[in-house]
């Protein structure tokens, strides 16, 4: 029996009881009751204070209502309730409905765990977006996971949702990155405010493979050709480095594609119909400070050359164009200031800032305590991590903490195969369990004959208890937008799953005959499989079967 099923005996419990005339209440005010693990194991395996959240509607005390629910529950089959204090109850599941999750487990397979919770939601989901004028460094690659694991959460949980990545082909970084490229092909130094790293270097490499004669023609010419080739050199690179990641994006968005298509110069004037465009010092604003923004915003300079906030309000007004009603920007710890103006754009578009636009801050990565920055020739490039420490380790480090916590990285730890390594735990709980099957089959212990009322020791309990959390642990995680909650839930019933190893023997001892137990316990052994499956799954983490 699963939290979801249990909120639904306790609120047909209640139903019946209006319908008896035994509550005061309609029909339409029994919710879906809360169901928690309570904090000590011995007041039962689950509670709710669903009566003393209904008390005073009903006109009567929780104490009372909870009697008459314990009552009603008590009735069943499936539950033991008691009332405890001024009115929760504490619940018992028997171990034949508790034992018959790990059926349930079993032949849901990768479906389990999955929710209807943010069905109807259409979600574009923007992250990384590193600028194409150098490979992805240690901060993409912490929004890598966490935008990857976001969108899988957002997808499992029903959500409709489409993964961007918005590259910033338009501006002055690309000239500067065309400078370095040729200078570079010159055997020069790069310019003061240029581009410096070995991959600069790569990059005029290949170009000038391409292009023998590149010096010798005008400096105009091979400028524009550094620039362009320079820029497809570098983002298949990138794209390489993410697939290599197990990050695939379903849309790539030119910045570029915004101004050769008109769309700033449109998006200005549609603003301008909202009412929110003025004109002040030959330049045009959109007036932000109405909707919170600390100052109003220009969009087209003086000179006529439109600003990167122009951009911005395009791009926006591009997602919505295409039908997404909710906007997720995964942005770098040095966006803070974007915020406001962002959510003022949306506002000024006519949209709701509470609820169709969505901006969650990173914090920074650090390896050592140093910050790393392409420009400064230092940065840690994803590539390199993955070599040194592989997908696996980063994507779940990057994932078991929460966005907006400075994390520092200590590599060499993230390489040892011990159960203090995090991801090693968790992983090494799945492999144990593929293990326990092989030397199940081994004895002949098969699935065959499943009686789950003989899952009756406390460590089995503990274990289905925390298996029976998954699919509200997923739901939760993508309402939050926070997947450390996966991470942290694996890890809890690795927890469980290797106290239940030492106390619970799934194939018999020596020449003792496969019994009933033996069974039942190969099926909550291959549930906890399939959890850790799906779990790590949705961090783009890996299960291996042996370790």
């Amino acid at each position: 029996m699963t939290p979801a099923e249990l909120a639904t005996l306790i609120r047909t419990s209640l139903l019946d009881a209006v319908a008896a005339g035994e509550v005061d209440l309609a029909a339409d005010d029994v919710p879906e009751p809360k169901v928690e693990r309570p904090r000590q194991r011995e007041h039962g395996d689950w509670a709710t204070n669903v009566a003393m959240q209904l008390a005073k509607r009903a006109g009567t005390n929780p104490r009372a209502l909870a009697e008459l629910l314990a009552a009603r529950l008590n009735a069943s089959d499936a539950v033991e309730a008691e009332v405890a204090g001024p009115g929760f109850l504490n619940l018992r599941v028997a171990a034949s409905a508790a034992g018959e999750l790990a059926r349930t487990i079993v032949e849901s397979g990768a479906e389990y765990g999955r929710n209807t919770s943010e069905a109807g939601h259409t979600i574009n989901l923007e992250f990384v977006s590193g600028n194409p004028t150098g490979p992805l460094h240690i901060g993409h690659t912490r929004w890598a996971a966490l935008g990857d694991a976001l969108a899988r959460l957002l997808r499992a949980s029903g959500a409709e949702v489409s993964t961007e990545y918005y590259i910033n082909d338009a501006g002055s970084q690309m000239d500067k990155f065309a400078a370095s490229i040729l200078a570079r092909a010159a055997g020069q130094p790069v310019p003061e405010d240029g581009y410096p790293g070995e991959y600069v270097d790569e990059r005029a490499a290949e170009v000038r493979g391409r292009h023998p004669d590149l010096l010798e023609l005008p400096t105009d010419e091979a400028l524009a050709i550094a620039r362009q080739e320079g820029y497809a050199d570098q983002m298949a690179a990138i794209r390489r480095t993410l697939e290599a990641f197990d990050v695939h994006f379903d849309v790539w968005f030119s910045e570029k594609s915004l101004h050769d298509g008109g769309a700033v110069t449109q998006a200005v004037d549609r603003l301008r119909e909202q009412g929110h465009v003025f004109d002040r010092d030959g330049a045009v604003w959109l007036r932000t400070t109405d909707f919170g923004d600390d100052k109003d915003r220009v969009l087209v300079r003086a000179n006529g050359e439109p600003t990167y906030f122009a951009a911005d309000a395009a791009y926006y007004l591009s997602k919505r164009d295409r039908g997404f009603a909710e906007k997720i920007y995964l942005l770098g710890a040095d966006h803070h200031g974007y915020v406001a103006r962002l959510k003022a754009i949306a506002a000024c578009a006519g949209d709701d800032p509470a609820t169709n636009i969505e901006i969650l801050i990173g914090q920074l990565v650090t390896i050592a305590g140093e910050r790393m920055g392409k420009r400064r020739g230092n940065a840690l490039f994803m590539d390199e991590l993955i070599d040194w420490l592989g997908t696996d380790a980063i994507r779940y480090t990057l994932a078991r903490y929460p966005a907006d916590s400075p994390l520092s990285l200590e590599g060499e730890k993230l390489r040892e195969q011990n159960l203090d390594n995090p991801v090693y735990y968790v992983q090494y709980a799945h492999a144990r369990t593929c293990n326990v099957a092989r030397n199940a089959a081994e004895h002949g212990v098969t699935r065959d004959g499943f009686d789950p009322s003989v899952l009756d020791h406390e460590a089995e309990a503990s274990l289905l208890a925390a298996l029976g959390q998954f699919p509200g642990v997923v739901a939760h995680a993508a309402r939050l937008r926070e997947p450390h909650r996966v991470a942290r839930y694996l890890e809890s019933l690795a927890a469980a799953y290797h106290t239940w190893y030492q106390q619970c023997r799934v194939t018999p001892r020596g020449e003792d005959p496969v019994e009933p137990v033996h069974t039942a316990r190969l099926w909550l052994n291959d549930a906890t499989t399939q959890v850790l499956r799906n779990g790590l799954a949705l961090l783009g983490v890996s299960a291996p079967e042996r370790m």
